[in-house]
Order: C-alpha cells, then structure tokens, then sequence
C-alpha cells in the first residue's frame, strides 16, 4: 500500500512516515516545508517527497496513492491566531481539498488529523458523543474540517477523524512549544518550570510515538470498524491538571521541583475518555509523561536538540517567516521589486 502524508515533514509526520516505513508501507511526503527539509533529509531515497502546499498542489499525485493521512495544518492555537483567515484557508478549506480530491481519485482511506482541542473548556469528562466547546481559530478549523470531511464516507472512501490529545516526546522535527517538551526544556535552561497559569487547567496527553501507532491501527482495521467514525487519541491515565504535569516532569527527571508562572489564565480546560479506541481498535498508549520527560533531557543534555533554535517554537517561527516576506516584499534586485 502506497500512503501519502501531508505535512509528512511535521513533529508528528516525521515519526509517523518512519513508522511506516517500518511497517512495509511505501510512502509519499507532501509538505510546504516552512521548516526546512532536515526533518526526512536521511529518509529521502526511500520515500517520494513533494514540496507543495495542500490548497493548491496537482491533484494528480492522489491517483499514485491508496490512502491519505492528512496532518498538514498550521500546528497549535497560537500560530492560529496570528492570521485567523489564513487557519481556516489552511486548516479548514485546504484538508477540504483533499479530502475531495481523494475521493474524486479513487483513493481508498482518508485519515484526518483533529484534536482534542475541540472539547475548549468542559466541566465534565468527555468522549466521542459529547458537545464540543471550540475556543481558538486552531480548534474551530479542526472542527469545521473533520465534520465536513466525515460527510464524504462511503463505501468506497473510508474516513476517519483521529483527535489527538496534547503531544509530547521527542521528534525529527523538534518543538518546544508544546507542554511537556516546554516544560523539560525551562527545567534545563534554568532550573524552574514555566507554567502557565492557573495551572488548575486539565489536559489530556500522549507520546507522538503513540500517535504514530494509532494512525497505523486505523489504516489497519476493519473497514467498519472505522468508516465515518471519530476517535479520541490518548490514554485515560494521562488526563492530568498542568500543575501536576510539570510536577511530574521534574520527578522523572530528578531534579527539584521549582516553578514560574506565565502568561494570561489559560480558559481552556478538558478531561477526555479515551475508552472508544481501546476497546474497538485494542489501542493502548506504550508511552508516558516520564519517558517523554526523560528522552528530551537527554537529548538536550547531550546536544541533539539545540534549546535555542528558533524553529522549535512554532509561532515564533511564523512571526519570522512573516517578516521576512515583509522585507523582501520591498527589496530590488536589478530594479525588481521581489
């Protein structure tokens, strides 16, 4: 089976497309590449690699494919802020795009990419079936989305909605703009963890590797076991308050607990039961919160993860990306305007 991933490149496309690899699949990569292409430099003679955006890329390359996992999106709820419109053309009406592109071209499953994010704020713990609470530009487009793409299940197009839970662990395309990864990374630079407050707020959390496994289950499984279906991806033990992850990031790690707060009250806040995959699919998390903690310290420890690239926080690099278009949009070479 050839699979092509959209933002194949990503924190979570990278794991995954390896893991696929692993598994015997052939697979196609299709990323703008706002981050480069170390990500799947090494991997590049086994996979076939497409720069291209997914609002705009040749239809074409959907018939050379027998199932599409779609990640490629703007990849948390501040970079979704930075231009609303610009999330929902992306986010929204591009992984539209594809879906309906695949299905046109006979592509035989479409796995998207959602989050749990769309649950906002709950005062209850929630699943599947229950209201969700959209509150960013990122969730409502990841709603939108997986909503309308769901619609276009049949017989011969099986789709499926994966929403994720907040992700940690260590990745070829390195972040530290999500929780654990950011708390391990404060932790390492000075000593305290930088949490944002009131930490009473819960999240739901599981290791990208764990992700990356979870897509597979899906590609796997029965078609009626997953056809129009929407699952929340993550473990039931890892649904835990903010204050007490950083706690446990710096118990597997060793060192003394001692914390900052930052930020604004976060207003998001969601407990989720991930009962429904584990007993369709079987799936369980192989992965928790102290191994995640601990494979980033030692990669930070020894080097392999450099704390102050700015590419590892994702807004910031936008912000960049964007000034520098900004730039350039008044620079002349030759007497043209770039």
């Amino acid at each position: 089976m050839r699979v092509l991933v959209t933002g194949g490149a990503g924190y979570i496309g990278s794991v995954l497309v390896r893991y696929l690899l692993e598994k015997g699949y052939s697979v196609n990569i299709l990323d703008r590449m706002f981050f480069g292409n170390e990500s799947v430099k090494d991997i590049e003679d086994q996979v076939r690699v497409i720069k291209q955006d997914i609002r705009w890329f040749n239809p074409e390359i959907l018939g050379e494919v027998d199932a599409v996992i779609d990640l490629a999106s703007l990849s948390n709820d501040p970079s979704g802020e930075l231009d609303p419109e610009k999330t929902l053309e992306i986010n929204y009406k591009g992984r539209v795009r594809v879906a309906n592109l695949a299905k046109k071209k006979g592509v035989k499953r479409y796995v998207i990419s959602s989050s749990c994010s769309v649950y906002g704020f709950q005062n209850v713990v929630v699943n599947e079936e229950s209201q969700v609470n959209p509150l960013t530009t990122y969730a409502r487009a990841n709603y939108m989305a997986e909503t309308e793409n769901l619609k276009l299940a049949s017989k011969e197009f099986i789709v499926t909605s994966l929403r994720l839970a907040t992700v940690y662990g260590l990745s070829h395309r390195k972040r530290f703009d999500l929780a654990i990864n950011g708390m391990v990374r404060s932790l390492y630079k000075t000593g305290k963890i930088m949490i944002m407050r009131d930490g009473n707020q819960w999240r739901p959390f599981v290791h990208v590797k764990d992700i990356a496994r979870a897509f597979l289950m899906v590609l796997e499984a029965e078609e009626n076991m997953v056809n129009g279906e929407v699952f929340n991806v993550g473990s039931n033990m890892q649904n835990v308050t903010i204050f007490n992850a950083a706690q446990a990031v710096a118990r597997a790690i060793g060192k003394e607990f001692r914390y900052e707060w930052y930020g604004d009250p976060d207003n998001r806040s969601y407990k989720v039961d991930f009962t429904k995959i584990s007993k369709k699919l079987n799936f369980t998390t192989l992965y928790d919160i102290d191994y995640g903690s601990r494979e980033i310290w030692k990669a930070l420890s020894e080097g392999v993860v450099n704390p102050d690239d700015p590419k590892t926080i994702t807004v910031k690099w936008y912000k960049q990306l964007i000034e520098m278009r900004e730039i350039l949009k008044n620079i002349e070479i030759d007497g043209v305007l770039l």
